[in-house]
């Protein structure tokens, strides 16, 4: 998950009362509870393994020939070196049916761990072309060793699955760990997408989950609709006139003008957008220009994000962004130029119909533990096979519930952590929601 402004993950209760009207029948949710239980030390094993050998974007090789090879050997259809170093595996039930995706990412993050562990990460890596440490500090360890499970769980009851599972391990969520090949290359989601993991069998729905420290374990926390924002990178670069910093009537100033569009493009938020609809954030990282105390620069540099939950509304704020930056610094004699980095990531939408068609299962396979989240400015490109196909993206609460969750190192920290119980709560979740859904309606 690539993390930038966030903001506070709000648990509301799960009405327990709610009875289950779809859900997994009785028999086949206590057989996921015990093949889930049984694989837990192995699952703890995957996931350790993985987190003490972390891989960035699109390198992460190692990780893909484990999660094959354990494809393979449940006799899966496998796929590798897809979307770059993605892999697909396949499972055939016992009878024709619906195809459901489920989803993991694979890759770590250019951060150094703090965190105290016999199998804590020393690895190094390539990050745009400088060594870096790497860690997996956003649970895709987790997810990678909860989806490996699953499959392991769901094979073992393939003569109970009706339809088909697709089992997509994806690389690069994080964004890019080296310079585009090309303009316009695809990675992550979306070149998995281009490699046409949805289709033969065409998809119908696919799910996905993130550990999140804001929860304890045992919880699982659902939005329908927008759960995550969308998440885009841009570079604006000002020109002005170079001119001695006693004499500026004889240059145009980039550093003013820049200054004025930065406070210009915070009231596209505050002045121009119906808040009551959406939330929004529109925020400035990064600004460079100058050598020189008495030297007005020619070019004034900046990077900044934006966030949104409706993506018309993100279209809106990109246009306006480009006509505010363009017409201060033509009232400056300036120039600006607004790029955007292709490709961004879009909100992540959780199906409305969908979500309300699984929430029971969610309920009933935490024990009533599913709570609703609040919208988190965070942003995912899991938001790439909603953009194809229905889908639901949750929240797996990953603190010990002896602990504040207030006080637990977030995802993207050096000292980000689980406890590892988590893991088997997300392999029978997965499992059940996948049972349901393929002999639901």
């Amino acid at each position: 998950m690539r993390i930038k402004p966030l903001l506070l993950i709000l648990a509301c209760s799960f009405p327990g009362a709610v009875t289950p009207v779809h859900a997994v029948e009785s028999g086949l949710l206590k057989e996921i509870q015990s093949r889930a239980a049984a694989m837990e030390a192995r699952t703890i094993a995957w996931r350790r393994d993985i987190h003490q050998h972390p891989e960035l974007s699109n390198q992460e090789h190692r990780t893909a020939a484990l999660v094959a090879e354990h494809l393979q050997k449940l006799g899966l259809d496998v796929r590798t070196g897809v979307g770059g170093t993605g892999v697909v595996g396949v499972l055939k039930g016992s009878k024709p049916g619906k195809v459901l995706a489920l989803r993991a990412d694979m890759d770590a993050l250019p951060v150094r761990e703090t965190v105290d562990l016999p199998f804590a990460s020393r690895a190094k890596g390539r990050h745009m072309g400088k060594e870096v440490d790497v860690m997996h500090a956003c649970g895709h360890d987790g997810h990678t060793a909860i989806l490996m499970a699953t499959a392991e769980v769901l094979a073992g009851m393939r003569d109970q699955l009706p339809g088909t599972v697709k089992f997509i391990f994806q690389p690069a969520e994080e964004g890019a760990s080296e310079a585009p090949k090309h303009e316009g290359e695809h990675i992550g989601a979306r070149a998995m997408v281009d490699a046409g993991v949805l289709e033969n069998p065409k998809v119908d729905a696919v799910f996905g989950l993130h550990l999140m420290p804001g929860f304890h374990v045992g919880t699982v926390a659902y939005r329908p609709g927008a759960i995550l924002a969308s998440g885009d990178t841009f570079e604006m670069t000002v020109t002005g006139k170079q001119t001695h910093g006693g004499f500026p009537w004889n240059g145009v100033d980039p550093i003013v003008t820049a200054s004025q569009i930065v406070l210009g493009m915070q009231t596209i938020v505050s002045r121009q957008l119906d808040l009551s609809k959406e939330p929004a954030v529109v925020s400035i990282g990064m600004i460079q220009g100058g050598n020189r105390e008495n030297i007005i620069p020619e070019k004034v540099e900046l990077r900044g994000t934006v966030r949104a939950f409706d993506n018309a509304m993100r279209a809106d704020i990109q246009k306006r962004m480009r006509t505010t930056a363009q017409a201060i610094a033509q009232a400056s004699g300036a120039k600006a130029e607004l790029r955007f980095q292709d490709p961004g990531y879009a909100a992540t939408i959780n199906d409305e119909r969908l979500t309300a068609r699984m929430l029971p299962t969610l309920a009933q396979a935490t024990q009533g533990r599913a709570v609703l989240a609040s919208k988190l400015s965070a942003s995912e490109d899991f938001s790439e096979y909603q953009s194809k196909v229905p889908g639901m993206f949750f929240f797996l609460g990953a603190t010990d519930p002896k602990k504040d969750t207030a006080s637990a190192a977030p995802n993207h920290s050096p000292s980000f952590a689980i406890d590892e119980a988590a893991l088997t709560v997300g392999v029978r979740t997965m499992a059940a929601l996948t049972l349901d859904y393929l002999n639901g309606d």
